[in-house]
């Protein structure tokens, strides 16, 4: 049975659009990865114990520290290349993304070399427009914004009616 995940993509309506937030993963194997290493703030769940939008809702606030409150829209689930399914919602919101504050893991660094080190989860976060996100959102995830994008009947991130 394939590892299932769950998170939520909170997004803002500014003046010139909308935009998504988006964390990036901590540790040394993404620290200087940028382009297609963000995600939603997730986790994994166990579906047999655990409701999904409960897991994503427990993730998100464990990864920014950030309460989600609201309406929160189904965008469906994912499968990423690890083969993780991956169940997220929608809800609109804010919150400053220099502020974030996220839960560590441990693990052997650097490898085989029986130290210990932890690092958070999420070592940032930040608002990217739709375009910018798309192209910053792991590529497994990038359904969820044209998802966002076909619920909120806003132009697709690089259509030719969407603002550049």
């Amino acid at each position: 049975m394939p590892e299932t995940s769950a998170g939520l993509l909170m997004y803002r309506r500014r003046p010139d659009g909308v935009e998504v937030f988006l964390v990036h993963p901590g540790g040394p194997f993404w620290a200087k990865k940028d382009a297609g290493a963000w995600s939603i703030p997730k986790g994994e769940f166990d579906s047999a114990s655990e409701n999904p939008l409960d897991a994503a809702w427990r993730e998100f606030e464990e990864e920014t520290g950030v309460v989600p409150t609201g309406e929160f829209l189904e965008l469906g689930s994912v499968r990423q290349r690890s083969g993780k399914i991956v169940s997220a919602w929608a809800f609109e919101g804010d919150c400053d993304a220099s502020a974030i504050r996220s839960n560590t893991f441990t693990i052997d660094w650097p490898p085989r070399s029986g130290k210990q080190q932890s690092f958070p989860e999420v070592d940032r976060a930040g608002w990217f427009d739709l375009q910018a996100a798309s192209e910053k959102i792991l590529v497994g995830q990038r359904g969820f914004i044209r998802k966002l994008v076909s619920l909120m009947d806003l132009d697709s991130p690089g259509s030719p009616d969407s603002s550049e």
